[in-house]
């Protein structure tokens, strides 16, 4: 059982760096990040699709059945993104692209994907802690996408970013409280379990903390870009011309 977990871990990390490779050739004009941000979208989208599969018509539910043993889809599900977060906290360590926070959510995430495979439990809620992490990792990579082709600063934009704060905010903080929650009366699932999972959802507030703070600058931005249109558009209905300063 467990070399033919190693086998399914070890095929997706050879995947996941195939695909990287691939885009790599498919983008030489681009940076290495780029090629690195569409290994990460696509296992995103990927991701949230299958966690979504799971915990909405396969089940078990997350919140009700916290602790229980895996599903063969669960194992496969695990195994595939196990393989992407070793590629990519390998990435990042190596290009020296993320800070401890980026690091610590990766280390975290391997842990607890490799602690429910070795127990044979508890992927139940591992896999919803998947589906609120990968949520929102789409509109992250479409932000930096966007900001690198110079389309950031349009409506595009502020949807993106307003999407992906809205997500983080009710998915991963809020529907994640109700998850730890449901975990610690929980008595099911083991003691190290629980505190991994208080561990993810700390992360997730410190994120939540820096996100905040860019909303907020962002609002104060265009609120006084606002004020200064409307400024401009008095002072041309009053003097029927624009005052050049």
């Amino acid at each position: 059982m467990a070399l033919a977990l190693c086998l399914q871990v070890l095929c997706s990390l050879c995947g996941w760096l195939s695909l990287y490779i691939s885009f790599c050739h498919l983008n030489k004009h681009r940076s290495y990040e780029w090629s690195c941000r569409l290994v990460t979208f696509t296992h995103g989208v990927l991701s949230i699709g299958l966690s979504a599969y799971i915990g909405f018509i396969d089940g078990p539910w997350p919140f009700t059945h916290p602790g229980s043993p895996n599903t063969p889809l669960q194992v496969h599900v695990l195994c595939l993104t196990l393989g992407y977060f070793i590629f990519d906290l390998g990435w990042c360590v190596y290009f020296q692209s993320e800070g401890a926070l980026m690091l610590a959510h990766h280390t975290l995430s391997i842990l607890g994907i490799i602690m429910a495979l070795v127990l044979g439990e508890s992927g139940t809620e591992v896999n919803a802690v998947l589906f609120g992490s990968e949520l929102t990792n789409p509109l992250l990579q479409m932000r930096w996408f966007l900001r690198e082709t110079g389309h950031y600063h349009s409506f595009t934009g502020d949807v993106v970013d307003f999407l992906f704060v809205a997500l983080f905010t009710g998915v991963r903080i809020g529907v994640g409280a109700r998850l730890l929650f449901c975990e610690m009366v929980s008595p099911t699932p083991k003691w190290f379990v629980k505190a991994g999972g208080v561990a993810m959802y700390a992360v997730s507030w410190c994120f939540m903390f820096s996100i905040w703070r860019f909303a907020w600058r962002k609002s104060i931005k265009k609120y006084h870009a606002w004020r200064s249109r409307r400024s401009e558009e008095r002072q041309l209905k009053h003097n029927g011309h624009l005052k050049i300063h």
